[in-house]
C-alpha cells in the first residue's frame, strides 16, 4: 500500500492533503444556526419575546396589519417552556416555520385542523412573528400568533393530547379628544389644521351631509368643532374612535349632531339627522355652477334656465343616488349625454347629468348612496362636470335649499333619555370650546 501511495507523483499527493484538511474543518465546524431564539427557564429572560396572558375581552377590533410584535412578559409560570420565537420572512411557509422550531408537520396539520379561526396562520406576512412553547421532551404546548394591536391567537395542548384555539384580547382604552377650527379658506385645510384625520373629515362631513352642501356652502367664517374618542391599549394610542358630538356653524346657522347608541346621529331634540335626500350626490369638490333660472349658456350664448347645480371634478368620480327611488330612465343622448332619472316618493324625481358612465338600468331599485354612475363630460358640454337636477311635481326646485323630509326620530322614553344625554355632552364641547378660546385669547395678549 505505501509502495502504491509513493508511486502517486508529488503534486497530487500535496493536492490530496490540502483537500482533506479542508473536508476534516467543514465536517467539524457547527452546523448553521437557525432564525429562532431558544430559550428555557435559566436564560428566558435575555432571549426571546413574551406574548402577556393579562388580556380580558373586549368588543373592539383593529386592522390585522397592526400586528404588535413586542408585548410584556408571560406569566411565571409558562416560563417552564422552551420558547422559539420566530419572525416571517419573505417567502417562508408555515411548514417551513414549524420545520424550524422543530414541530412536526403532523402537528402543524392537527392544528389547522381546528377550523376557520386557525387559517390566519396560512396567510402570514414578513415581519411577522410565530411563538413556539415546547416543554422539556420537545413537544409543542402552545403557540400564540399576535393578530393586532388587541388580539392575540393562542393554540394550547389540551389534557387529551389534542389542541384548543382561542383568542385572547387586551382592553381598550377610551379617551375624550377634542377639535376646533374656523374655516379661512375651505373645510378640508381647517379640518387638516385641528388635527383630524382624513377619515374624520369625510365622517364629519358625512353627519352633516344631509344638512350641508360641502361643495357649495362652505364659506369663510364659518366653524366647527367635534367631541371624538381615542383608543389606547397600554397607554399607547392605538386608533381613533366614533365622533361622540360635532357642532357645525355654516352662514349664521348652527347644526349639533349627537351620536346615540344605535350607531346614528341625531340632532339635540331626538330628531334624525338622516334625511331622505343627500344635499350633494358627489362628494364635496368645486362647483361650477349655481342653480340659476337665467344664467347665459356656455354653449349656445343664449339665456336658457340652468334649472340645477354643476359640480365640477374629475372624471370618473363617483355619484350617489341622493335618495331611496326606482330608475326610471338610463340612457344617453346628445344633450345630457348618459344620463339617469331616479323617481322618489313623495313625486320627488332627481336627475344626473354629463356622465361617463351609467351603473344603472331602468327599472333597477337604488338606495340612498348607491353609486349609480361616474362623473363625465358627455352631451352638450364644455368641460367634465355632473349636472344635478331636483324636481317636486314635475317643478325644478335649488337641491341647496329645498325642505327635505327627515328619516324617523327618536321617540318616547328613548328620546327624553337622549336629550338629557346630549344636553350633557354639548355642555362638554361648550365647555372645551371655551377653554380653547381663552387660551388663544391669552396666547394672543401674551404675544409681544
Amino acid at each position: 500500500m505505501r509502495q502504491l501511495v509513493t508511486k502517486i507523483p508529488k503534486q497530487h499527493r500535496v493536492l490530496i492533503v490540502v483537500t482533506s484538511v479542508f473536508l476534516t474543518t467543514i465536517l467539524l465546524l457547527p452546523s448553521e444556526q437557525a432564525s429562532a431564539s431558544k430559550s428555557s427557564k435559566a436564560d428566558s429572560l435575555e432571549i426571546g419575546k413574551r406574548y402577556s396572558l393579562a388580556m380580558p375581552d373586549t368588543t373592539i377590533d383593529l386592522a390585522p396589519e397592526q400586528a404588535l410584535l413586542d408585548l410584556p412578559a408571560l406569566p411565571e409560570e409558562d416560563l417552564s417552556l422552551n420558547w422559539s420565537v420566530l419572525q416571517v420572512q419573505k417567502g417562508d411557509a408555515l411548514s417551513a416555520l414549524f420545520k424550524k422550531a422543530n414541530v412536526s408537520q403532523q402537528i402543524m396539520l392537527d392544528i389547522l385542523a381546528l377550523g376557520s379561526n386557525v387559517k390566519t396562520l396560512t396567510r402570514l406576512f414578513p415581519g411577522e412573528q410565530l411563538e413556539f412553547g415546547l416543554d422539556a421532551n420537545g413537544e409543542l404546548q402552545e403557540l400564540r400568533y399576535a393578530l393586532n394591536h388587541l388580539t392575540t391567537l393562542r393554540i394550547n395542548r389540551n389534557s387529551e393530547g389534542g389542541f384548543v384555539a382561542e383568542e385572547l384580547k387586551k382592553e381598550v382604552e377610551l379617551r375624550s379628544q377634542f377639535a376646533s377650527a374656523d374655516i379661512r379658506s375651505n373645510f378640508w385645510s381647517a379640518g387638516i389644521e385641528a388635527g383630524l384625520s382624513e377619515a374624520q373629515i369625510m365622517s364629519l362631513a358625512g353627519i352633516f351631509g344631509w344638512d350641508i352642501d360641502f361643495g357649495l356652502d362652505i364659506r369663510s367664517g364659518d366653524s366647527f368643532s367635534v367631541l371624538y374618542e381615542t383608543q389606547y391599549v397600554d397607554g399607547e394610542f392605538i386608533n381613533n374612535g366614533n365622533i361622540v358630538a360635532a357642532q357645525f356653524s355654516n352662514q349664521g346657522h348652527l347644526y349639533q349632531a349627537v351620536r346615540h347608541t344605535d350607531g346614528n346621529y341625531y340632532k339635540p331634540d331626538g330628531a334624525s339627522m338622516r334625511q331622505a335626500f343627500l344635499r350633494a350626490p358627489v362628494s364635496f369638490q368645486y362647483v361650477s355652477s349655481n342653480f340659476n333660472p337665467r344664467r347665459l349658456h356656455p354653449v349656445l350664448k343664449t339665456v336658457r334656465p340652468h334649472n340645477g347645480v354643476d359640480y365640477a371634478a374629475p372624471v370618473g368620480t363617483p355619484i350617489m343616488a341622493a335618495g331611496d327611488g326606482r330608475v326610471v330612465d338610463s340612457a344617453y343622448n346628445n344633450l345630457n349625454g348618459h344620463y339617469v332619472f331616479i323617481q322618489h316618493a313623495n313625486n320627488i324625481v332627481t336627475k344626473y347629468l354629463h356622465l361617463s358612465k351609467r351603473l344603472v338600468a331602468k327599472g333597477e331599485k337604488v338606495r340612498q348612496g348607491e353609486v349609480i354612475g361616474r362623473l363625465g363630460a358627455t352631451g352638450r358640454v364644455t368641460g367634465a362636470h355632473l349636472h344635478y337636477e331636483f324636481l317636486v311635481s314635475g317643478v325644478h326646485r335649488n337641491p341647496r335649499t329645498v325642505k327635505l323630509p327627515q328619516a324617523t326620530p327618536l321617540q318616547g322614553s328613548e328620546k327624553t333619555l337622549f336629550a338629557a344625554q346630549a344636553q350633557q355632552i354639548l355642555m362638554q364641547l361648550s365647555n372645551n370650546q371655551r377653554v380653547l378660546l381663552a387660551k388663544t385669547n391669552s396666547d394672543a395678549t401674551a404675544a409681544p
